[in-house]
């Protein structure tokens, strides 16, 4: 991140911007919004400026820009769309110690100006670091659409009302509160007219002030395989609401961005023959903040119902009174299939799929390798790289075809996402050359479509 987003406070402030153009129009309609003191500089302003003058929203002085002009001033815009005489006047309002910005010119600027999303006093800005304006525009106008003009009034009385929504005893009784507001109470009381929204709040204020403490709740929300855009809404809806996530290490940092910045985070990572939180931990952990009465996310990789010790979690969590429910999620076995361009199951193929696990707590995981050995059979293998070998020795012993064809998927819908092709006889070896070191699932029995690893697969001369 180059460019750090603040909002600048802007009343009583000076802001100076040299220019009568059309790049003096298009900052200046975004600086009117704000309560500044706005100076122009220009011999010819535009039409549209001289109006502004005319009606008191700024001071235009028809002359170029000299110094002394910038002295006092929070920000200065060169918009005068000359280079030379951009410099000039860039030079003149940094050595009187304002923040530049050089219309069209990121490297000659102190700040950039983002596009804004007014629901005044509710704004949304968007920057892309000049990279792709296009793609911020296109943003806000998604964003515009979503947001009700009702919005702004909704924050404008509840702003006035908060010295009143302290009587609420702060964190989440308070955040409750406001979240009724803004979603449920607020929008309906405004749908009969703005005089009704104020009635409304004070209601609501007094609802709340009875109302007990709500209980400590967990949440087993299953993450997904680590794209963001994978989580279901009721796992966003989850996250944003939670007080303490205690999350697994497969978890990633862009859904664990998805949290509320005040939720306290607690990372109990397992890796499977190496450091590991302990269950007892972890069990501890959840009923240690349920029954603090914090609303707690339990985020696990893929799917909580598979392969993810719900039951441990659950049993500790009931001998205590605490209530949970569980998000689902979709398991790195539904990702990773969809990479490689097949289905689990196909008819005249296999009417069944099975989901293994490659270690258990024990060591290597034990199944009924004679079934799995049969032709057509199809399997999904998790946590199965370091168990590849012994995973290949009980089916070949059972009789399973050397040649079938086995597929490994690491960091399936992710960025990184690679997929190996190989069989039975070369799993291990190519496992090896391959050199995976993020998750991977193998698929037992699917080859993956061409045209869907074109751009993934490992080549073979690169594990040479």
């Amino acid at each position: 991140m180059d460019h750090f987003p603040i909002f600048l406070a802007t009343s009583g402030q000076r802001i100076v911007l040299s220019g009568g153009g059309d790049a003096a129009l298009a900052k200046l309609r975004l600086l009117l919004k704000t309560t500044a003191e706005i100076h122009v500089y220009s011999p010819a302003p535009a039409t549209e400026i001289e109006l502004w003058a005319a009606r008191g929203k700024l001071q235009l002085h028809r002359r170029a820009l000299r110094s002394g002009d910038v002295a006092g001033a929070a920000l200065f815009y060169a918009a005068d769309e000359e280079d030379i005489l951009d410099a000039q006047t860039a030079a003149i309002a940094r050595a009187e110690g304002a923040l530049v910005n050089v219309v069209d010119n990121l490297e000659a600027s102190a700040f950039i100006t983002p596009a804004i999303v007014d629901r005044d006093p509710v704004t949304i800005a968007i920057g892309t670091e000049g990279a792709a304006p296009v793609l911020a525009r296109a943003i806000k106008a998604d964003l515009e659409e979503r947001l009700p003009s009702t919005l702004g009034t909704l924050a404008r009385i509840g702003k006035g009302f908060r010295k009143m929504a302290e009587a609420l005893p702060f964190g989440r009784a308070r955040r409750d509160f406001w979240r009724d507001y803004y979603f449920n109470t607020g929008p309906k009381a405004m749908t009969a007219g703005e005089s009704e929204v104020r009635p409304a709040l004070d209601a609501l204020l007094d609802d709340h002030l009875t109302r007990t403490a709500r209980a400590g709740h967990i949440a087993f929300v299953g993450g997904g395989p680590g794209d963001p855009e994978l989580l279901t809404l009721k796992a966003r809806r989850a996250l944003d609401e939670a007080d303490v996530v205690i999350y697994d290490r497969l978890i990633s940092a862009e859904i664990l961005e998805l949290a509320r910045r005040e939720a306290v985070m607690i990372d109990v990572g397992k890796e499977g023959f190496g450091p590991s939180t302990s269950q007892e931990t972890i069990n501890d952990l959840l009923v240690q903040h349920g029954l603090a009465g914090a609303q707690v996310v339990r985020l696990k990789s893929g799917d909580a119902t598979v392969f993810g010790r719900l039951d441990e979690e659950i049993d500790a969590i009931d001998a205590h009174g605490i209530g949970w429910h569980i998000v689902p999620g979709i398991t790195s076995a539904s990702a990773a299939v969809a990479a490689i361009g097949q289905s689990l199951t196909r008819r005249g193929r296999n009417a069944s799929v099975r989901f293994l696990t490659g270690h258990d707590m024990k060591g290597f995981a034990d199944h009924d390798w004679a079934a799995l050995a049969r032709p057509n059979e199809v399997a999904a293998i998790y946590m199965g790289k370091k168990s590849a070998r012994f995973v290949q020795g009980r089916l070949i012993m059972h009789g399973a075809d050397r040649a079938t064809p086995v597929t490994v998927i690491e960091n399936a819908s992710r960025p990184e996402q690679r997929i190996l092709e190989t069989t039975l006889n070369a799993l291990p070896d190519d496992l090896i050359k391959a050199d995976m070191t993020g998750p991977a699932l193998t698929f037992y029995g699917l080859a993956p479509r061409a045209a869907a690893i074109a751009a993934t697969e490992i080549p073979f001369e690169e594990m040479a």
